[in-house]
């Protein structure tokens, strides 16, 4: 089993969906957000075009494999750039660049810093790794690897960010 950093995402949104999406239940094709946010992501910054190239990185942490596909990695000045649509997650999106950074002293890349860049709003917050962020994200991942090897489904979270959830129908069915 691999833990990606999509999944650390997801897991610091709502856990249920973090399980669908690891056990193979995708709902991302249908959703016109998650569709926006990919035209966002090639479209904000033209000038990375020519240079532009997805970086994946890979580790392993107590025998679990971890990966990571990181938007843009300056590596001159040992930045990575993280285009998001919105913050309404911020604090999740913080994670997965966190993890980001992480993967990258796992592979022997000390003082990398992150930029997560929020084009519509015209934002741009730096991200750091800390030595709590550093056990935060090893018990995350352990979290993670516990959770998706359950049978059972978490129960779904009845929050606001729900009715912009790609598997807002799944988790609702009952109720439409």
């Amino acid at each position: 089993m691999t833990i990606n950093a999509t999944l650390i995402n997801l897991y610091n949104v709502c856990h249920r969906e973090c399980w669908l999406h690891a056990n193979g239940i995708r709902m991302e094709h249908t959703s016109d957000t998650v569709y926006d946010g990919k035209l966002l992501h090639e479209t904000s910054y033209p000038q990375r075009a020519a240079k532009h190239n997805e970086m994946e990185v890979s580790g392993n942490y107590q025998g679990i494999e971890l990966s990571g596909k990181i938007d843009f990695y300056d590596a001159i000045r040992k930045v990575i750039h993280e285009t998001k649509r919105s913050d309404k997650v911020e604090a999740a999106h913080e994670w997965q660049v966190k993890f980001y950074l992480w993967l990258l002293e796992l592979n022997g890349i000390e003082g990398a810093t992150a930029l997560l860049e929020y084009p519509k709003l015209r934002k741009t917050d730096e991200v750091v790794l800390c030595n709590t962020d550093r056990g935060f994200l090893q018990q995350t991942v352990q979290k993670i690897a516990e959770l998706v090897a359950s049978e059972t489904c978490p129960p779904r979270i009845n929050a606001k960010i729900c009715k912009s959830c790609s598997y807002y129908e799944l988790c609702y069915i009952d109720e439409l």
